[in-house]
């Protein structure tokens, strides 16, 4: 042990300094930030994987605002890899393999396919890919017998407007708009059917300017893994399917565990990104970026629902953990995400500044409209549910699926909950709770005279408060 204590810090034992800045207006900063060494947010906030937090929802909601949204693992395989397929078909340039029909498939099952997919229309193909048609929901609507066949209903090739492979989206748009139609099938010289282009998500590309998307379009979206049990599998499947950016997930990631995971999941998912933690220290950064991690997770303890430093004793306090971090990840050009302990904006402002690219927040978004769970009424007022991943109940259940048929065990002395569970309000929209943080981000980038997040980094300076000094910073003096 040694002699000597150190003080650690946390958001609410500094502020930043202001200093002179020539930006007139909160607007003309860039809050856009580096997620991992190879994927780039244009807002640095990323949702937690937590069960109460992030599926598909709030995903699409987290990248449609410039984040990213990383899908938890607390499910079956099959219904992780589906919620990330959910989130990359929600939006495109190009729907590249559109769900479709065959002609002699019935009415019932197009309708099944049509609500089953959340989607408008399915085009109607043969064995060998060829365009016959499209079926709508419109097509069907007052259709009451649904052993029919789909070809008796659909819109036949000969009433279809098509377009050949290689049309751009301003193309497609001026063609959409001269014949008054919805849907763009994209077909080869053959007539095989090689994508889809819709008005959907042409009007989506306006309404979503910020979205965080990849090179095809699509939005893009996280999924965690662990580091036992079927962790493996899960992530081949996921990269299969789409998935940006692999998160392991693991309380502890300076382990032989984690590392172990690292060095396995680098050697098997090829290119893709692969974020690790969650850490607190310089030197459990370091290791885990020469294991092959793409960016490092910040934070042991500071989350809202997380006991761990009560219960173990250990931690750092988050500001610290991310200074020290930070310092450490520069040297591999490697980015950290500060996770947890974000109560407001200025506390995003602040984890940014100490050298953090992104921030991961969880009992902020978990009470959103996007949020998994539903809505509980409590004295007249609204509330979802919120827990964190190492609280009993979550805890019991991942055994349960990590370890098949430890459930008919009797002995549970070895649980030893690390997180709680409970209820935060509601607070409606994702968006709105969105735009007070980014907000905040942007006006603290102006009081620092910092038009892009390394220049807040370069221009930050912290001083340290006492309890008065706190005090004085949040509303005094009056009755609310």
């Amino acid at each position: 042990m040694e002699g000597i204590i150190r003080q650690g810090l946390t958001y609410e034992d500094v502020l930043l300094v202001p200093r002179y800045s020539d930006i007139r207006s909160r607007r003309d900063v860039d809050t856009s930030a580096r997620l991992s060494r190879n994927i780039v947010l244009n807002n640095p906030i990323v949702s937690a994987n937590m069960d109460t937090v992030t599926e598909a929802d709030m995903a699409i909601a987290m990248a449609r605002a410039g984040g990213i949204g990383i899908i938890h693992r607390f499910n079956t395989v099959d219904q992780q890899v589906a919620q990330v397929r959910l989130v990359k078909r929600s939006e495109s340039f190009v729907i590249e393999n559109p769900h479709t029909i065959a002609p002699d498939e019935t009415v019932g099952e197009a309708r099944a396919l049509l609500e089953g997919h959340g989607i408008s229309s399915l085009p109607v193909v043969d064995d060998r890919g060829d365009l016959l048609g499209i079926v709508s929901s419109r097509d069907i609507l007052f259709v009451h017998d649904d052993s029919g066949h789909v070809r008796d209903v659909m819109t036949p090739h000969s009433r279809l407007i098509t377009a050949p492979v290689g049309t751009t989206i301003s193309q497609a748009e001026q063609i959409l708009q001269t014949h008054k139609v919805e849907k763009l099938p994209l077909v080869d010289q053959d007539n095989h059917l090689m994508g889809l282009i819709t008005l959907r998500d042409i009007l989506k590309l306006r309404l979503y300017p910020e979205s965080s998307k990849d090179a095809k379009g699509r939005l893009l979206v996280g999924a965690a893994v662990g580091v036992v049990g079927d962790y493996l599998e899960r992530a081949i499947e996921l990269v299969q399917a789409g998935v940006d950016v692999l998160v392991l997930d693991i309380a502890h990631g300076h382990s032989e565990n984690a590392i172990r995971a690292v060095r396995e999941l680098r050697s098997r998912i090829g290119s893709t990104d692969l974020v690790a933690g969650n850490v607190a220290t310089s030197q459990g950064t370091r290791d885990l970026v020469e294991a092959g991690a793409d960016a490092v997770k910040v934070g042991v303890g500071p989350g809202s629902i997380c006991i761990t430093r009560v219960v173990t004793g250990v931690g750092v306090p988050q500001l610290t953990a991310v200074l020290d971090s930070a310092r450490e990840a520069q040297r591999f050009g490697v980015p950290i995400i500060a996770d947890g302990g974000i109560r407001q904006s200025g506390d995003v402002t602040k984890a940014l500044a100490a050298g953090a690219s992104t921030v991961m927040v969880g009992n902020i978004l978990a009470g959103t409209r996007e949020s998994p769970g539903v809505v509980v009424m409590r004295n007249g007022r609204r509330f979802k549910a919120s827990r964190g991943m190492a609280s009993a109940e979550a805890t019991l259940q991942r055994r349960m699926r990590e370890k098949p048929g430890w459930e008919g065990e009797t002995d549970l002395t070895d649980i030893v909950p690390e997180g709680v569970e409970g209820l935060v309000p509601y607070k409606g929209d994702v968006s709105d709770v969105l735009v007070q943080l980014v907000g905040g981000l942007r006006s603290g980038m102006s009081y620092l005279g910092a038009r892009t997040l390394t220049e807040l980094q370069e221009n930050a300076e912290f001083v340290q408060i006492t309890s008065a000094g706190l005090i004085e910073s949040r509303p005094h003096d009056i009755e609310t």
